[in-house]
């Protein structure tokens, strides 16, 4: 607790500094006339006079505000915040005053400029225009709404994301463009992928720069002709200047760090932030640093203090199954597993992932990453006399083992006299709990650690032996087990399968194990979630005798053992102490283990393979318990009875890791819906109830999150140089903004920026925050804008849409008039009318194109379902648009994903529809990745060899399960991860040819890693792919043989230049 109230009051001081010389100043704007700069700090709104000084402080509360945008006039400043649950359009008074709210959509919305006195332009989630050959939902799309009107219903400005954009007195927009699916705080990278200024004039689109890194922020110059935006020209993001004809000048020369958040006064004053401080900038001038005080309430209550009952992440159960110890946002609980009594084991800001008994149960052990490193720690009771954690008077905590790197992962011995764990992540080593000393059982070169944990072992019940997953050399995609001798001697890989397997677990006294496979279920596309099985591998050949024997046979061996046991027990000596009896009980005898002959005695445990979470095998090898996914969705407990070859579900709704207690009698289970405890006899379940003292401080936890991310780089980033770039330095120095930043949104937005230096795909730091409560419905529909009268004039019904329903059969020159009896009136927002509507029966008043009035009961749907079915309404466009300009000769197929749903779509079109099609074309574009590389390549590089014909009537051909006839494959710049991946596997193997625009080299794989703080992740790309010629495809642009970009003005009118260079290069063929 100490160490808590130490760093509680360190927050206290910061904040105290904070309040006199802030940093972490973002999202510069200047107001027009130049006076006054509005900022951003601990998420807030402030202002500032342009020459510096003491700021005002125009927005409070613990709402997330942030991105603010000035009238032209200067006295009106939008912003975009959270207060309602999404980030929404709020507008305030630049003298103060209380924030009108501006649109309403549960999506995100951010203000890009006002393009007159009243209409700001904005950033959103919102749908597309129904003319746009763009993809529908990746990206943004911008919006306007008029601020002056209340209620005002937005409007669709552009079908395409614009970033900072800068509007001229004639409305001539300049804006930088958005092309993939990049971190927008990634730094330094060369790619096609980086983002161009663009002239937007009536209608027509101007590509200003073509520098193949980031041209970001335009800002018109007064005269209305040149221009100033901030490029990585020279490495760094600084500011430059472009006159009417392109020529440009740099203005600034700042190092390591990069321009952020440029704007400009029409007097040619700019401003913008640099190093979390405010400058200012005139043409030809030098830039000046602002001094900036804030005297305002900057109070955070940093101290967070409840009981909690719930979100508990990892569990180990004591021998006698009456606690559970468990892992709660990075601190150690025990609780009572019948009564909610609940003791804290440790209390620091650090985080501790894994925990375990010993078998007396009155020790426990853990790893905690403290002072900078993974380390080993016991808590033990200190009294004799007590026996559990939950009811101690005291508990003695202890250092373990600390070495040279990282420690994780510890498990006692049965015998108690040992800890196994993982160092550096993937070497399996013994410590001695007496002498300390510590054996490397495995070395860690066989072995990858993906993400922290995903290497499980358990001892053996003698304490001989260790079960581990095992790649050896090059197995890492069909990961193998091996057994593991305790003293390093000894290595067998168990299984030599080209499937996977894995949770790997000892069975029948330690005579035989068991693991999950995929060497039986179906195969998933894209490399995950295959189904499996339980298979089993007798070490013994008594054990395997014993799994195979009847119901009859097995009750006259276990009667047999019985007697035998009782007779032993009746020649003791009567006058044996206690203890005497306790140690031979706690003998185990060693096994003698026949590996030669383990793979003629498997067997297959489960009745048929499915979507297998975890397992148990009874002890006595008669009943295997095991959770899978349900057909009706979600999971279930089953078992079957191997004696009987019965299977049967013992509980519905259940999931998660499964734990058994030391005689077998219970299971425990955690998952999604916390702990519960499973009375196998019964096959009932109770939840372990749990009351959780519960105090951090915010600030604290931040600080450990954001080390613990800088050690991660270094233990996992794919180039163990790092690039070449100063990472202890980066570490130190954006570490002196965490006193100014107070919530997860700015936090993210520093882990971005750290991680940006990296110039990597696959990086920065993601915030989730819970968002609207009420999400707003759609009834899938496109609206005519330009229709002035009251209510929503519907152009298209969307395939799928509740409104296309045979009871509903709305047409396009319907006009919905009322939602609930909520009328819609004409320019007003009608969006909170579908507040929380979806999935819920709604009354809709239509007036039908012929005039006549009608009323409808419909489902409206969510968003993320209205996405799907513009996504589908995309694809069958462009089938109908190749089609039509082939013939019919030529198919389309898009892979929305690299993943085994996407495949098994473009797999049914492709050999259903489309099988007697002359060529197709593999739409790649906006994939934003996944593990399809290899299937892809398959599945269009078929070479037919054979045909099939009765009578000689042809009937099929073979290969039938692949593509035998050309291909181009369609890419661009939003392509990411494995749609790089991909188009380079379907160029390097000369299937066909690439047609687009150059993709960003991003072939990496990440483990976006959750926090502590389970609403923040952030990423760092681990693997990378290497060529055959040695090039990493990482920051390796892949360029195709056909190149065509296509124009947004294009794009806007519904032509797809990209679609249609691709048509026409397979019908030159």
């Amino acid at each position: 607790m100490r160490h808590i109230l130490i760093c509680a009051a360190l927050a206290a001081v910061s904040a105290s500094g904070f309040a006199e010389n802030p940093r972490w100043l973002r999202n510069t704007a200047i107001s027009p006339d130049g006076a006054t700069i509005a900022f951003t700090c601990r998420g807030d709104i402030f202002t500032v006079p342009s020459a510096g000084g003491t700021a005002t402080q125009l927005t409070s509360g613990a709402a997330y505000d942030t991105s603010p945008v000035w009238s032209p006039d200067s006295k009106t400043i939008v912003f975009a915040s959270d207060r309602e649950g999404s980030l929404d359009l709020y507008a305030v008074e630049a003298k103060g005053g209380t924030p009108r709210r501006i649109t309403t959509s549960s999506g995100s919305e951010s203000p890009l400029a006002f393009i007159d006195g009243s209409t700001v332009i904005y950033q959103s989630s919102e749908g597309p225009s129904r003319e746009t050959s763009r993809h529908p939902t990746r990206l943004t799309r911008t919006y306007a709404v008029d601020i002056t009107v209340p209620g005002a219903r937005p409007r669709l400005f552009l079908s395409l994301p614009m970033g900072a954009v800068s509007v001229a007195g004639d409305g001539r927009m300049l804006y930088h463009d958005k092309k993939g699916l990049e971190d927008i705080y990634r730094k330094h990278e060369r790619s096609s992928g980086t983002s161009d200024i663009w002239l937007y004039d009536n209608g027509k689109f101007t590509k200003l720069t073509s520098f193949n890194g980031h041209d970001l922020n335009p800002v018109w110059a007064p005269d209305g002709k040149s221009w100033y935006f901030i490029s990585e020209q020279n490495g760094t993001l600084n500011v430059y200047a472009s006159d009417a004809a392109g020529t440009q000048r740099r203005l600034t020369s700042f190092e390591k760090h990069p321009v952020r958040s440029l704007t400009g006064a029409r007097n040619g004053l700019m401003a913008f932030s640099w190093d979390g401080d405010i400058y200012t900038l005139r043409d030809g001038e030098e830039p000046r640093k602002l001094d900036v005080t804030v005297n305002a309430d900057q109070y955070v209550n940093d101290a967070v203090k409840s009981f909690e009952s719930g979100n508990a992440s990892y569990m180990a159960v004591s021998p006698d199954g009456k606690e559970v110890a468990f892992v709660l946002r990075g601190e150690i609980y025990v609780t009572d597993t019948k009564y909610k009594t609940t003791r804290r084991i440790t209390d620091t800001p650090a985080q501790e992932r894994v925990v375990a008994f010993s078998p007396d149960g009155r020790t426990l052990v853990y790893d905690s990453e403290r002072d900078g490193q993974w380390q080993l720690f016991t808590a033990e009771i200190k009294n004799p006399a007590e026996k559990r954690f939950a009811y101690a008077t005291e508990i003695v905590e202890k250092p373990l083992y600390k070495g040279a790197g990282v420690a994780q992962q510890p498990a006692f011995s049965p015998d108690g006299k040992k800890v196994a764990f993982l160092e550096d992540r993937t070497t399996l080593r013994v410590i001695d709990l007496k002498t300390k000393a510590v054996n490397t059982a495995l070395d860690g070169k066989f072995n990858y650690s993906y993400t922290d944990g995903d290497i499980p072992f358990e001892w053996s019940p003698d304490s001989q032996w260790l079960l581990i997953s095992y790649i050896g050399t090059g197995g890492w995609n069909n990961s193998d087990i091996a057994a593991v001798k305790a003293d390093g001697s000894k290595v067998v890989d168990l299984t030599e399968s080209g499937y996977s397997d894995g949770n790997p677990k000892w069975a029948l006294g330690g005579r035989a194990v068991t693991y999950e496979t995929g060497k039986y279920g179906m195969k998933s596309h894209g490399s995950w979630g295959n189904q499996s099985d339980i298979v089993l591998m007798a070490l013994d050949s008594e054990a395997w005798d014993e799994l195979n024997s009847t119901e009859e046979e097995a009750e006259l061996r276990e009667n047999a053992e019985k007697e035998k046991a009782e007779a032993s027990s009746d020649d003791k000596d009567k006058k044996k102490n206690k203890k005497d009896k306790k140690a031979d009980k706690e003998t185990v005898t060693p096994v003698d283990l026949d590996f030669a002959n383990r793979r003629h005695r498997m067997a297959r445990l489960t009745a048929q393979s499915g979507f297998v979470g975890d397992y148990w095998l009874s002890p006595k090898g008669d009943k295997l318990y095991y959770t899978a996914s349900a057909t009706e969705g979600g999971a279930n407990l089953y078992v079957r009875d191997l004696r009987k070859d019965e299977s049967k579900m013992l509980l519905k709704g259940v999931s998660g890791s499964l734990v058994p207690d030391a005689k077998g009698e219970n299971l425990f289970v955690i998952g999604a819906t916390g702990m519960q405890k499973v009375d196998l006899a019964k096959g009932s379940s109770d939840p372990i109830a749990f009351d959780a003292p519960y105090d951090r401080s915010s600030a604290a936890e931040r600080e450990y999150i954001f080390d613990h991310m800088v050690r991660q780089v270094k233990d996992k980033f794919y180039d163990a140089d790092i690039h070449g770039i100063d990472w202890d330095y980066y570490g130190r120095h954006y570490r002196e903004f965490l006193p100014y930043i107070s919530n997860g949104q700015d936090f993210a937005v520093l882990l971005s920026e750290i991680l940006g230096e990296l110039n990597a795909s696959h990086t920065g730091g993601r915030y989730y925050p819970a968002g609207a409560t009420l999400r707003t419905a759609s009834l899938g529909a496109f609206f005519d804008s330009d229709f002035e009268g009251d209510g929503l004039k519907v152009t298209e019904v969307v395939g799928g849409s509740p409104l296309g329903s045979k009871k509903a059969d709305v047409k396009a020159g319907d006009i919905i008039l009322a939602i609930d009896g909520e009328k819609i009136l004409a320019g007003k927002d009608y969006y909170p009318l579908l507040e929380g509507k979806a999935g819920r029966n709604t009354r809709i008043e239509i007036r039908r194109a012929s005039g006549r009035l009608d009323t409808v009961t419909v489902k409206p749907i969510s968003e993320g379902r209205f996405n799907t079915l513009l996504y589908n309404r995309w694809v069958e466009r462009n089938e109908a648009y190749v089609d039509s300009i082939s013939d019919g000769r030529i198919a389309y197929v898009h892979v929305q994903g690299m993943d085994s749903p996407s495949f098994r779509a473009v797999y049914d079109r492709l050999l259903g529809k489309y099988r007697n099609a002359e060529a197709v074309v593999v739409d790649t574009r906006w994939n934003g990745g996944g593990w399809l590389h290899n299937d892809l390549a398959q599945l269009l590089s078929g070479r037919r060899y054979v045909d099939y014909k009765p009578r000689g009537k042809y009937i099929g051909s073979d290969p039938f399960s692949q593509w035998t006839k050309p291909s181009v494959m369609l890419i661009n710049e939003g392509n990411y991860s494995d749609a790089h991946g991909s188009p380079f596997t379907y160029k390097s193997l000369g299937i066909g040819r690439l047609v687009g625009a150059p993709v960003p080299g991003t072939m990496t794989a990440v483990w976006w890693e959750t926090q502590i703080d389970p609403s923040l992740v952030f990423g760092i790309p681990q693997v990378t792919s290497v060529d055959m010629q040695g090039n990493v495809l990482e920051n390796r642009q892949l360029n195709p043989d056909i190149e065509v970009y296509n124009d947004p003005a294009d794009e806007l009118a519904g032509r797809d230049a990209q679609l249609e260079a691709a048509v026409k290069a397979l019908l030159e063929k």
